[in-house]
Formats: C-alpha cells, structure tokens, sequence
C-alpha cells in the first residue's frame, strides 16, 4: 500500500501548498460554525439518506444511489432522489420528468429517472427547499435520497454514506488545489458508513485489512467495498437501432469500435470493451461534458469512414452520456442507428451486501419509529 501513489495514478502539486493552507482555513471555519450551531441545520420528519465525497472526482455516486432505490424497492418504500443538478441550465426546484433534457435537470437525475420510472427525482441546489417542496407536491414519499450532499451542512440527514475511490483514496490525497479533497479527511468522522468504491476483483484480503487499517474508522462507522460491474450493451434510441448486439459481439469487428467518455474517470470504461476487442479508439471529454454540433459531427464522419471501411461504426458511450445524449435535439438519425450504451451496477465485496442492505432498511425503519414517538 505505500507504492499506492505510483500505481493509481495520483498527482500531487506541492507548489500549491500555500493556496491548500489558506482553503483549508475557510473550510474549517465554515465546519465549526455548523458543529458549534452558529450555522443553521434542518431537521425533517422524513428520513433523509445523504450520498457524497469529500473529495473532487468520479467516485460512482448514481450507481450506489441507484442501488439503494432497488434496495428501498424491494421493502416497498416510496422514494424520491434530490439532487442539484449539477450543470444544468435552469434553477430552482424542478421535477424530473421522462421528456426532461440533459441541460434542464442535468445528466445523473435524467439518467435515474430513466432507469426507475416510478421514483420521484427532483433537482434543486438548495436542499432544505427542495425537500420541503417534495414533501408538499409529492406527500406519499417515505425517504430522501440526497445525491452529491456531503457537504451540504444545512440539512441533517438520518444516515450519511461517504464514498472514496479506490484509484485515489481520500487518506492519500490532499485538500484543493494540491489534491482533490473538498475537506481535511478528518470529516470522514460525519459519515455513519464508508464505501470503498471501484474495488478490482483481485484484491485479496490482505489488501482490505491494509484499506480499511489506513482509514482509521470510529467504531460507529461502519465500511463496505464495492466494484462496478457492466451489463450488456444497449441502444440509446431503441426506435431508430433495432441492430442489439453484445460486447462479445465486438470480437468479430473488422474496424475500430469508438468510444465517447464524458466522465470524470473513464479508464474502467475503456477497460472494459478493451476485454473484448483491441481495435478501440477512446475520445474523453470533460466529466458532465455537454456534446456541441462539432462534436456530433465529427462523430458522424467517424461513423460514415467507418462504414466506408467495411465496418458497423460502432459508437459506444457511458451510461451517464447516453442520458446527455437522449432527448439532445442535435442528435441526427444516423447517430441515432449507432450509438450504443453500457450499463452498469454496483456489487459488493466480500458478500457484504445483505449486511449493507439490512442497515439502510433498518435505520430508515428506527428513524420512522422516532417519529411517530416524538409526534405522540
């Protein structure tokens, strides 16, 4: 573990040293002021699930949050997901709906929406109001899950999960602008569970033993690792690309498959299709990234060479891009017959999963009986 830096790829830039110093001073301020009650906190009757990170960067937040909707679903709760969507182009409180854009809510809420129809997905920067105007425009909801929320102070919520990535863990990183850390990693103290995000499936034990000493949990904190796994490729437009094919599929083709990343860190991505065939090119965007003109029509002359090649012109993108990409007027008919997507879930280590779900249902349930004791 301590050749960690070297090998996951962590960059460091002591020069900035003084401009860490002076960060880390507002952010300890602005922590003592909510901790000391000088800052107001608010409290709801409904429980509230917060999702987040203290540092910047893909840490698989929606797949974790989508995970805790099936979880909740299968104990028939009734859930509603806030998020601030993050880069859209509106403000205030919106609910998100199935004709919804990329730019009105943003990509991760149209993405869950997507997925889970039947939840209630909101967006709002301001969190307190959004989840009061949740709960009067939508009274039958019976938890909250706050997306992205960590440092968002200014509500209380029942549980607090903290996510770090294992390609760059938060006890080896430093605060902005040296590293990406949000916050000291001191405040990992706020959280009631740690996850240990995009877990390789060779780790051995020995490696979470050093993971999970090198964190330095309370002992009410409770830690659980996690690794993504990929579904089968699927058509953005189903309507337009009635062409299904699977990753195995890509073995057979001639020419290059294109890849389309607009995400924070797509190496896992890449990774992935690489199993299945070599003959990838990869072209990274900026993570939220918002797909002009020229950029769809250079994918487009990318297709037709491909095409003209003997090939499909197969164009593949994350998950998080097919929701930028669905409902985008400037998506023409050809892009539409060959854009494809590559779902994916979490899936727990060490069969923790049974044991990560139980706490989430059963502290929901706790919180749900204090309620009704207070109301008496």
């Amino acid at each position: 573990m301590n050749n960690r830096q070297e090998t996951s790829g962590i960059k460091l830039y002591p020069i900035l040293v003084p401009f860490a110093w002076l960060y880390g001073i507002g952010v300890w301020i602005r922590n003592r002021l909510f901790d000391w009650n000088i800052l107001p906190t608010e409290s709801f009757d409904i429980p509230v699930i917060s999702v987040g990170n203290i540092s910047v960067g893909g840490t698989g937040k929606t797949p974790h949050i989508e995970h805790l909707i099936r979880t909740l679903s299968d104990a028939s709760f009734r859930i509603a997901v806030l998020s601030r969507g993050y880069k859209r182009h509106t403000r205030g409180f919106r609910l998100v709906s199935m004709s919804s854009t990329a730019t009105e809510v943003g990509d991760e809420p149209l993405q869950i929406k997507h997925k889970f129809p039947t939840v209630t997905v909101a967006v709002d920067a301001n969190r307190r109001r959004g989840i009061r105007k949740l709960s009067e425009q939508t009274p039958v909801i019976d938890i909250i899950l706050l997306d992205d929320a960590y440092q968002h102070r200014f509500v209380t919520p029942a549980l607090s999960i903290l996510l770090t990535s294992y390609e760059r863990m938060i006890y080896e990183d430093k605060l902005l602008p040296v590293g990406r850390l949000r916050e000291p990693i001191e405040e990992k103290a706020r959280a009631n569970i740690v996850i240990v995000t995009k877990c390789p499936e060779a780790l051995k034990p020995i490696d979470y033993r050093l993971l999970a000493k090198h964190l330095n949990l309370y002992p009410y904190q409770n830690l659980y690792f996690t690794g993504l796994r990929y579904d089968e490729l699927k058509p953005i437009f189903p309507a337009e690309n009635t062409e299904h094919i699977t990753t195995e599929q890509l073995r057979n083709e001639p020419n290059d498959v294109l890849l389309v990343a607009g995400i924070a860190s797509p190496g896992l991505f890449a990774e992935y299709i690489g199993k299945y065939t070599p003959r990838t090119q990869l072209w990274k965007f900026g993570d939220h990234h918002e797909f002009s003109s020229k950029d769809l029509r250079k994918i487009e002359d990318w297709i037709t060479a491909s095409i003209e090649k003997g090939g499909r012109g197969y164009v593949i993108v994350t998950e998080k891009d097919a929701a930028r990409l669905l409902n985008c007027p400037r998506v023409s008919s050809l892009l539409k017959r060959h854009l494809y997507y590559l779902p994916l879930h979490v899936h727990f280590m060490l069969e923790q999963e049974p044991a990560f779900n139980n706490q989430i249902k059963e502290s929901v349930i706790r919180f749900q009986r204090r309620v009704i004791q207070k109301k008496k």
